[in-house]
């Protein structure tokens, strides 16, 4: 039973470094064979064909949610018993694979970079331009502040939606709890907008809110555990997170960009919708740095936790 419960736990500590060190050096996935776009393909066609009536939207939003989860879900437990079966070497490269496509480090925080760079350069057309594969809000009439406050903010943001939550997902339910977190998350950004989907994207929305409560927790106390090796004053992240918390219309964003405002001590402000570190000073291109900084060692200490997750999983099942 121990050499079961030890092989099984070498092979997912062996899946999750490789797909680390793939994030980290080999480019990202062209759009054609990425399966987060296919997801993002199809549940927008579909999407164009639902009724506009609010109940029945709603109710189909609902089927749609359902059907994407359970067959992303059920493929990925099917590819992994066959890598399995297959040998433990198919199973690891593979299962990196599998792994990498439900997350990234390094394209989330080469993007601020880029947005940083152009501020830097007196570049704001450019700027607001970088913003597109950072956050959904028009950005042409955005000031320099608040460029870099956007910029801040997605870093802030998707320190759980880019990482740490498919990282959890991964270390208690295995490969297939990952592609679900990403299919799940896909979903909340195609369909769970205000809008001409707003129905639609009810329960999509909701669900994204749901796997996303303990994840967007764990990311705000490591934002504040990577700020405090950096000497960034921890105890105000919390003091600003909890006072602002409840400001943005999602129940979890507040507490990452609540926790990255009062380390950065910087206004995240989005215009018409919140305005988080009120009082604080606005933020300028050297501040996405230090959130790209920050949001480094929070990528650093959840690649600590997976082992540990991993371990309290196996205990459990085994």
């Amino acid at each position: 039973m121990f050499s079961v419960w030890w092989d099984s736990f070498f092979l997912n500590v062996l899946v999750f470094v490789l797909a680390v060190v793939m994030d980290r050096l080999l480019p990202e996935f062209p759009a054609k064979l990425h399966p987060v776009v296919w997801i993002g393909c199809a549940t927008n066609a579909v999407g164009r064909a639902a009724p506009q009536r609010p109940v029945l939207a709603f109710l189909f939003g609902c089927l749609i949610t359902v059907m994407v989860v359970a067959s992303s879900g059920g493929l990925a437990f099917l590819m992994v018993i066959s890598l399995v079966h297959v040998h433990p070497v198919a199973y690891v490269l593979g299962g990196a694979v599998l792994l990498r496509i439900t997350f990234t480090v390094r394209g989330l925080l080469v993007a601020a970079g880029q947005t940083r760079q152009a501020l830097d350069e007196g570049r704001l057309d450019v700027a607001r331009a970088s913003l597109s594969s950072l956050v959904s809000r028009d950005p042409t009439s955005l000031t320099a502040p608040l460029v870099a406050a956007s910029a801040i903010e997605s870093v802030a943001e998707n320190t759980t939606d880019s990482y740490v939550g498919p990282w959890l997902a991964f270390g208690l339910l295995g490969l297939p709890g990952a592609v679900v977190y990403r299919a799940i998350n896909t979903l909340d950004s195609m369909l769970g907008y205000r809008g001409d989907y707003e129905y639609l994207g009810k329960a999509a929305a909701r669900l994204d809110d749901a796997v996303n409560l303990i994840p967007a927790r764990v990311s705000a106390v490591l934002l504040m555990v990577s700020g405090s090796f950096s000497r960034l004053p921890a105890r105000h992240a919390w003091q600003v997170m909890l006072r602002d918390r409840g400001l943005t219309a999602s129940p979890n964003a507040g507490l990452t960009m609540g926790a990255m405002a009062g380390l950065l001590g910087v206004r995240l402000e989005k215009p018409g919708h919140y305005c988080l570190g009120k009082g604080l000073r606005e933020p300028q291109a050297e501040d996405i740095g230090r959130a790209v900084r920050v949001a480094e060692g929070v990528a650093l200490l959840a690649s600590a936790v997976v082992p540990g997750l991993l371990i309290i999983r196996y205990s459990l099942i085994g």
